[in-house]
């Protein structure tokens, strides 16, 4: 099946944060879509034009490969997953579920459909041992259940898919009305209010704000490009030098953020130390601007917590 501006694509993990920024940008660029979610529709994607909204359960066995073998969509861009790091930890059944046997649904129907996939990951198929950033070719070495659940999500698209990306995101938020609270829009909210933020000094990400990653993702989709991809932000750095450069961009006190290690803080799954992505892969299919760096991510999220 060829994919085209007016070919119909179906987003699983419509309601979440890089889901509805897809169906967004797709929508508003006259693409029809379907959307598939958990629940009712929510706000973040409420009211899009060209948006028919299905409801699917990743737990349910079938429910997503039922949703796209009936719609037979020309191309699928998987977004839906268990993302909570110890929520996974402390259910690895419920994880193994929601993302590899549904991926592997999702690989298999597009299969059947003809159909092109794009299936995000994570930069938590490292385990940040190298002391630098990650390039597509790095081989992944998983730590704790969600970080191997989505490595072997990984598999099952490039194994059981004909054509097929896999786009690995990092750390990703947005200030959209109705989006996911992440950490981001917490310590805004904090450092507005005067209140201390406290971040980890001795973490490396690669933060992506969700709008930029779903235009990666989309910028990805049409390209017809296959394999492993990162499509994460632009620049590397600790979450205490984010939260400071949050403050500065919103013009609140930097000195009411406060590091601390990763060792403080006692969770159930294990952190990668420096899971950070290079993005030259992606710059050089999408164009340099592409991938967002840290201070025009932030500009942009400002802007976004406004409207």
């Amino acid at each position: 099946m060829s994919f085209g501006p007016r070919s119909t694509v179906l987003v699983t993990g419509a309601n979440g944060l890089t889901g509805s920024r897809v169906v967004a940008r797709l929508a508003q660029a006259g693409q029809p879509v379907i959307a598939t979610g958990r629940g009712a529709r929510r706000e973040a994607i409420a009211d899009l034009p060209g948006v028919e909204y299905v409801e699917t359960d990743l737990a349910r066995a079938g429910s997503l490969r039922d949703a796209i073998e009936r719609s037979g969509p020309a191309a699928i861009v998987h977004c839906g997953a268990m993302t909570d790091v110890d929520a996974c930890e402390a259910d690895p059944l419920q994880a193994w579920t929601a993302n590899v046997s549904a991926t592997a649904e999702a690989a298999m129907a597009a299969r059947a459909v003809g159909a092109r996939l794009v299936a995000l990951s994570t930069d938590y198929v490292f385990d940040g041992e190298a002391g630098r950033s990650y390039v597509e070719e790095d081989r992944p070495n998983p730590r704790g259940t969600y970080a191997r659940t989505k490595r072997a999500g990984e598999e099952a698209a490039l194994l059981l898919g004909v054509d097929v990306a896999v786009a690995r995101v990092a750390v990703v938020y947005s200030a959209r009305k109705g989006s996911k609270r992440t950490f981001a829009g917490s310590a805004a909210e904090a450092l507005l209010a005067g209140k201390e933020v406290k971040a980890f000094s001795d973490q490396t990400v690669s933060p992506t704000l969700a709008d930029n990653a779903a235009e990666m993702v989309i910028g990805l989709l049409r390209s017809g490009e296959k394999g492993v991809w990162h499509c994460a932000g632009g620049s590397a750095v600790t979450r205490f030098d984010f939260a400071r450069a949050l403050a500065r961009t919103l013009g609140a006190n930097e000195g009411l953020v406060v590091g601390v290690p990763l060792s403080s803080v006692a969770l159930a799954a294990p952190r990668p130390r420096n899971s950070s992505l290079r993005v030259d892969k992606i710059r050089r299919l999408l164009g340099s601007a592409v991938p967002l760096d840290l201070s025009a991510q932030l500009e942009r999220f400002a802007r976004e917590r406004v409207r």
